[in-house]
């Protein structure tokens, strides 16, 4: 099955299911549907981001967090959250839920759950979906945001500002 033929849940303003249907029409249509972005912390507290390959339909060659993608259909947050742990980074962690967007266009009308997770062994990147990784300090980040933030997919902005609003990101 090609990445357009996936199948997610269509949902309403208020995250209730409504449907589904392919990411190719989901896209098309605009319909809302949800995503989670994870973002991995090494043991300095420095936080992974990755560079989106290329070849991505949406923010291709833009920052982005650690791990995100969208939900699929009768999958939870959580499972997707780890899901996407494997699938981009090859890591096995635990993700912790901290909040969640409503679908606004930021976040490319996705319900987006935000999780963290620890990285306790090697991040080994699918290069099928990002091009480059690195763990970064957080001060530093910050400072690359606030003076360069076209560089970065919009959805990564909106969830970096809220977690660091919310202290999540000095723990």
């Amino acid at each position: 099955m090609s990445e357009q033929e996936e199948i997610y849940a269509v949902v309403d303003r208020d995250d209730r299911v409504v449907g589904k249907a392919t990411r190719g029409e989901i896209h098309r249509e605009g319909y809302l549907h949800r995503s989670v972005h994870v973002f991995v912390f090494n043991r300095a507290g420095q936080l992974y981001i990755q560079k989106r390959a290329m070849t991505k339909d949406t923010h291709p060659g833009l920052w982005d967090s650690s791990a995100s993608g969208h939900v699929d259909f009768g999958e939870t947050y959580e499972v997707a959250a780890a899901r996407e742990l494997k699938e981009e980074l090859g890591l096995d962690a635990r993700v912790i839920y901290w909040f969640k967007v409503r679908a606004c266009e930021e976040t490319g009308w996705e319900h987006v759950a935000f999780f963290t997770a620890h990285a306790s062994g090697e991040i080994t990147p699918n290069t099928l979906e990002i091009m480059e990784g690195r763990f970064i300090d957080i001060p530093r980040l910050s400072m690359w945001v606030a003076h360069t933030p076209r560089i970065f997919v919009p959805g990564f902005l909106l969830v970096y500002k809220l977690a660091k609003g919310r202290g999540i990101l000095t723990r």
